[in-house]
């Protein structure tokens, strides 16, 4: 199976998790031409920030390691640059600088030096931010909206199409049985990978 294939399944799976734009860039059937892959570049310190980022949405709990352990600060930026057009690579390049404007303004600190309550205030804020943007239909923001947006949904899918999301942080069976897609789940049990 190729990696497209196996994230439009991942994808599938997430459901109403990943945003509609981020299932339309996985669900086309084009290839990017090679002139839109590579549009924007992301640095090794933004890749630190990618899985800072990351880590604030899928943290490290006692039964599974988290986004950056699963490799997400990779994974994000190589999925904007191989998959997304060169317009969204450059919305969510704007909207990365904004993030970290946006850390200076709040909080006088880069975003790798805010601590994990400061990183959750931001958070929480971008949240209501592309909340009250997906109902005023705002411009203002627009960047940072969608950055966050992408960045969120990239999260999940990498994560839970990572050995550690799989494996991990839910039920996996190496050689499944049958189907069955009314499966009981026992109290405090995993979902199913498989």
């Amino acid at each position: 199976m190729h990696r497209r294939e196996a994230l439009k399944n991942v994808a599938f799976l997430l459901g109403g998790a990943i945003s509609a734009s981020t299932m339309g860039v996985l669900f086309e059937s084009f290839t990017l031409p090679e002139n839109e892959k590579n549009f924007v570049s992301f640095s090794l310190q933004d890749e630190k920030i990618f899985a800072e980022f990351a880590d604030i949405i899928v943290p490290t709990t006692k039964s599974s390691a988290g986004a950056k352990a699963a490799g997400l600060g990779k994974f994000i930026p190589m999925m904007m640059q191989d998959c997304y057009p060169k317009e969204m690579q450059t919305s969510f390049a704007k909207g990365f600088k904004d993030l970290q404007a946006k850390s200076m303004a709040d909080f006088k600190k880069s975003f790798v030096t805010l601590t994990v309550p400061e990183r959750t205030k931001l958070m929480v804020d971008l949240r209501a931010m592309s909340l009250a943007q997906k109902e005023s239909k705002s411009e203002e923001n627009k960047d940072l909206v969608y950055f966050f947006i992408t960045a969120r949904d990239l999260t999940l899918l990498g994560y839970y199409s990572s050995e550690i999301g799989c494996t991990k942080a839910r039920e996996y069976v190496l050689i499944p049985g049958r189907y069955d897609g009314n499966a009981p789940l026992k109290p405090g049990q995993k979902s199913w990978a498989t």
